[in-house]
């Protein structure tokens, strides 16, 4: 027996893909009959179909379905194989694949992956960004070597991801010059219901900690106006920059716009009985900390770049806080 190859299995996988054998052959710039030859050489090999020919069309079979799955962990493991041997240069050269959330992405990461290409220059780096959930699922997947996110891992991935703080950031609640809260620079907790809001989707960092927040507080979302909800900071900045609503929003994003003046972060009373009273000194102020977490599979194989880079966030980390945060 022959056996099969990694180039039968590329092949195997782009029709499996695309459910077309021209459209395959395109996508990896072979001709249709090397992608034909391909697949019949794999079935006539096992004795197994792995699509059915229905006229012009063709469907998977459970055997393709079988192997899609196992071919594709095949490929995976043999491109972590390859990286990890073009590493054996003293990190002269590699590539390392980060996901992070917006706000991370955008406001925080970008001055640690430059210290990083200081040291390496290379290195190439490639970022994606996406809400925290798509990147913890995506870590999981091994679309990633190392996430950052600043929402909560959800506990079905628990098990499969390993997450640490490296750094975090502070929530603050916000709003415009034509906010009437924006001369009064300070509110009870009861006014919180008393304006409308503006929000991230669900699947948002901010907006998961910004919601516990209001848990702790004894409010229930539902008790806020919530006038619009946007999938980026950004845009929920804008929408309140012009507007006459409130949201809550990393420090990062607002840093400049509130030194120029035109928005305001706002401070909260607790003046819950028994929770923020302060003898001699009027009331606590609420604040909404949050965490920035960095994320990884828990059995995956880690290349050597990877790990540097998870030590450089660590040390970053140690250098600013001087305590040690576990892993949880």
């Amino acid at each position: 027996m022959a056996g099969m190859t990694l180039e039968q299995l590329k092949i195997f996988l782009a029709v499996a893909q695309n459910l077309h054998f021209t459209r395959a052959a395109e996508e990896l710039y072979i001709t249709q009959p090397a992608v034909s030859a391909a697949i019949h050489n794999l079935e006539q090999e096992y004795g197994v179909k792995l699509f059915h020919r229905i006229g012009r069309h063709i469907e998977i079979t459970e055997a393709g379905k079988l192997l899609q799955v196992e071919a594709q962990k095949i490929l995976d493991q043999v491109s972590l194989t390859e990286r990890g041997l073009r590493e054996l240069n003293n990190l002269q050269r590699g590539e390392l694949k980060l996901g992070s959330s917006l706000t991370i992405g955008n406001y925080w990461l970008p001055s640690k992956i430059s210290e990083f290409k200081s040291q390496y220059p290379g290195i190439q780096i490639d970022c994606t960004l996406a809400n925290a959930e798509t990147i913890c699922v995506g870590t999981a997947m091994g679309q990633f070597d190392l996430g950052l996110v600043e929402g909560d891992v959800k506990p079905a991935l628990q098990n499969t991801l390993e997450y640490e703080i490296v750094g975090s950031d502070r929530l603050q609640i916000v709003v415009g010059q034509k906010h009437p809260w924006f001369e009064w620079g300070e509110i009870d907790l009861s006014q919180l219901t008393q304006t409308p809001w503006v929000m991230r989707v669900r699947e948002s960092g901010t907006q998961q900690r910004f919601e516990e927040a209001l848990q702790n507080w004894g409010i229930n979302l539902s008790e806020l106006n919530v006038i619009l909800v946007f999938t980026s900071g950004e845009m929920a900045k804008a929408a309140i920059e012009n507007g006459v609503g409130a949201t809550g929003i990393s420090e990062l994003m607002v840093k400049k716009e509130i030194q120029l003046g035109t928005l305001r972060a706002i401070r909260v009373i607790d003046n819950r009985e028994g929770k923020g009273a302060m003898p001699m000194a009027g009331y606590a102020y609420a604040e909404i900390v949050r965490p920035f977490f960095k994320i990884k599979h828990r059995q995956r194989f880690q290349t050597a770049l990877s790990k540097v880079f998870e030590q450089m966030l660590i040390s970053s980390m140690l250098d600013g806080s001087h305590q040690h945060v576990s892993v949880i």
